[in-house]
């Protein structure tokens, strides 16, 4: 046979050998499943290079480890209800009317690690949500939890916990979570109830919790859609360690669709 023909032979690799029935056995009752998957390539690998016993050991708890930070951060975009997986991946930072600076600094989460609060406000499709649910990937990627809210769906959540009397568990459910976000505040008449519920969370989580929220409306205007005693006391704690963004510009979705690149052809 050829030095060619040889070297054109297709490599194989040799299978990973199945663990014994009775280790199989105790990594299940110790609860390790991303151990027990790693472990048949793992010890196949470290026979094969003579690794240190150590390093064996290191290799397999790192793997379990790594499994379980990527189940609990599934775990958790999950339960904290974001509305569109949209990231800083898809994020367009030129087009954005905030500064690169600010956005920059927002991302490092620092302000989150600080208790300390956003609100993001401006017209229409400037990219608000978008922002604030990348940064809030971002907080979960970091290990920390998120809860996400309209101000409508708050306000339900608030109506159903004054029915059943467990108004006090539902805050305290709710500020466990490092950021609280509560998403396009005016975009719909507020009442007494939704101007309730949004005091109730920001005062639970006053300098304890940070809280993000987008409007149309600056913060200062919160009066002109609920009562004036509750919003005032709510922007007063908002607004007391906050951030204040303010976007412009016309809206990136009306953009979009008018240059046609908001659809996909249909062949």
């Amino acid at each position: 046979m050829t030095a060619t023909a040889t070297s054109r032979r297709p490599r194989t690799t040799p299978t990973a050998p199945e663990l014994p029935a009775e280790l199989l056995a105790v990594l299940k009752r110790m609860r390790l499943p991303y151990l027990r998957d790693a472990a048949p390539e793992v010890l196949a690998t470290a026979r094969a290079q003579r690794w240190d016993p150590a390093e064996v050991l290191r290799v397999l708890i790192t793997e379990e480890i790594r499994g379980r930070d990527d189940a609990t951060r599934r775990m958790r975009r999950k339960a904290a209800g974001l509305p569109a997986g949209k990231t800083f991946e898809s994020w367009r930072e030129p087009d954005s009317s905030i500064p690169p600076g600010t956005q920059s600094g927002l991302a490092t989460l620092e302000w989150v690690g600080r208790a300390e609060n956003l609100a993001v406000a401006g017209p229409s499709g400037t990219g608000k949500t978008h922002f604030v649910e990348a940064l809030a990937h971002k907080v979960i990627d970091a290990g920390m939890r998120v809860s996400w809210f309209t101000l409508e769906t708050l306000t339900a959540a608030m109506g159903r916990a004054t029915v059943d009397g467990s108004v006090a568990k539902t805050v305290a459910r709710i500020t466990r979570a490092e950021l609280i976000v509560i998403d396009d505040i005016g975009m719909l008449p507020a009442g007494q109830a939704a101007g309730e519920a949004f005091y109730r969370v920001v005062d639970a989580a006053y300098e304890r919790r940070s809280i993000a929220v987008t409007s149309n409306l600056h913060p200062s205007g919160f009066d002109t859609i609920m009562p004036k005693t509750l919003a005032t006391a709510t922007v007063d704690r908002l607004l007391h360690h906050a951030h204040v963004v303010l976007t412009e510009g016309t809206s990136l979705r009306l953009s979009e669709a008018t240059a046609g690149r908001g659809v996909v052809p249909l062949g």
